[in-house]
């Protein structure tokens, strides 16, 4: 009968030596592999994340994964995620290949239903990312955009100060940088 809560010390003791072991190569390779392993993380970054996550778990728990094995494959993984990212950063169709592109879902005092609709968000998830910025009313708002990596960023209408001190210059470089996302 298959022990429940504890079955060898063999067993155990292997685990805590792997995952030690597992520990150590993920803080160092993460370190090593600098910033974009552990910034806000797009679809992409998300997915060998999560790879890298289980990897590391088979590499620990199951007997059957020889411990240089899942050390290879976290490599790998590893490696990959930088040729990507690197290629990513030189090509602008491989980037917006590989990543989302950021898309306007409010703007001017409307909602965006077919891009809201697209990047199934709702009002709700809106009105949320207004309130953390301390906008509570949606009068204050010039665009809402949903970026790449799932952050809902809000742009503030120019206060009437700003807004009158330089109104066209203002409203160029408003309309300038929000052209592109429509």
């Amino acid at each position: 009968m298959d022990m429940l809560f504890f079955d060898s010390v063999d067993k155990l003791g292997r685990i805590v030596l792997t995952a030690t072991m597992v520990y150590v190569l993920i803080v160092l390779v993460t370190k090593a592999s600098g910033k974009r392993s552990t910034s806000q993380l797009n679809n992409f970054d998300w997915v060998v994340t999560v790879m890298i996550g289980s990897l590391g778990a088979s590499t620990i728990l199951l007997k059957e994964v020889p411990f240089i094995e899942g050390v290879a494959s976290i490599l790998v993984l590893y490696l990959l995620q930088f040729l990507v990212t690197k290629y990513a950063s030189i090509s602008p169709q491989f980037s917006s290949f590989i990543l989302s592109e950021p898309r306007i879902v409010f703007y001017q005092g409307q909602f965006l239903p077919d891009a809201m609709r697209a990047e199934r968000l709702t009002g709700q998830e809106i009105e949320c990312a207004m309130r953390s910025e301390g906008i509570n009313n949606f009068d204050d708002v010039e665009a809402i955009v949903f970026e790449s990596d799932a952050k809902l960023t809000v742009i503030p209408k120019p206060t009437p100060t700003e807004a009158s001190a330089n109104s066209q210059e203002t409203e160029n470089t408003i309309s300038q940088s929000i052209a592109p996302l429509m």
